[in-house]
């Protein structure tokens, strides 16, 4: 058994890797009602050794939902399993359609288009959502992208598609590039995230923040979200990569 293991790990080796994991800091974008981190020194070289004291929310960086943050009574990070952070990944590139409109939200339609092309969604899916907002990093400015009248615009999912995913496909997790599940518009329109509730009430989590997604095929490759085990956490910053097939 430990040769099969090691044989797969020299396979997994040879494959390409992709990071998609924004480095982060306190100039970092991030939600707007959370302070900026703050990232001090506690000792430098010249008393001995380099120590840092970071402060930031949970919810910073590309980062892991667990389903507590949302729904009561549900699970903190540290109770998600192990094997639930290693998935399958499938990107819905969407790309276009955002460059076009920011304040597209990925419909049923769209779900459908993609599975036309590449396939039907397996069950136990981490679909992943690619609207390249990722390459507005590292400015506040873009990724809040608001009009005049100070409302943002940003892409994001409709509860209708994310009830397709989870009850049809039987998928496991989202993530996508923005600070959000539901679309900017959505958000002002509904006074609530309507979708970010909906996806961790599944029991499950997401990832937010993700970046390199235009590296990624459409399917095959695989996902590690590698993530500290914070007692009681509703979230933290994760180590998100993908491995190509």
């Amino acid at each position: 058994m430990s040769n099969e293991l090691l044989q797969a790990l020299q396979l997994l080796k040879q494959k390409k890797w992709v990071d998609l994991t924004h480095t982060f800091g306190p100039e970092s974008p991030h939600f707007s009602a959370f302070d900026a981190a703050r990232f001090d020194t506690l000792f430098n070289h010249d008393q001995g050794f380099f120590a840092q004291s970071f402060t930031f929310p949970g919810q910073y960086g590309t980062h892991l939902d667990a389903p507590i943050h949302f729904v009561r009574d549900t699970r903190y990070l540290e109770e998600l399993d192990l094997k639930e952070l290693v998935l399958p990944l499938v990107v819905i590139d969407q790309s276009e359609a955002v460059a076009a409109n920011s304040d597209f939200t990925l419909n049923v339609e769209h779900i459908l288009a993609f599975e036309e092309e590449h396939g039907t969604i397996e069950p136990g899916s981490f679909v992943a959502l690619r609207t390249d907002w990722s390459k507005r990093w590292p400015s506040h400015e873009q990724f809040d992208n608001k009009d005049a009248e100070g409302n943002s615009h940003a892409p994001g999912w409709s509860v209708g598609a994310l009830e397709f995913l989870f009850q049809e496909r039987r998928i496991q997790a989202i993530g996508h590039e923005t600070f959000d599940t539901d679309a900017a518009v959505d958000y002002q329109k509904n006074g609530s995230l309507l979708a970010e509730y909906y996806v961790l009430a599944q029991d499950t989590y997401q990832v937010e923040l993700l970046k390199n997604l235009d590296q990624v095929p459409a399917k095959g490759a695989v996902i590690f979200n590698i993530v500290p085990k914070a007692e009681k956490a509703s979230g933290f910053p994760v180590r998100s990569f993908a491995i190509l097939p």
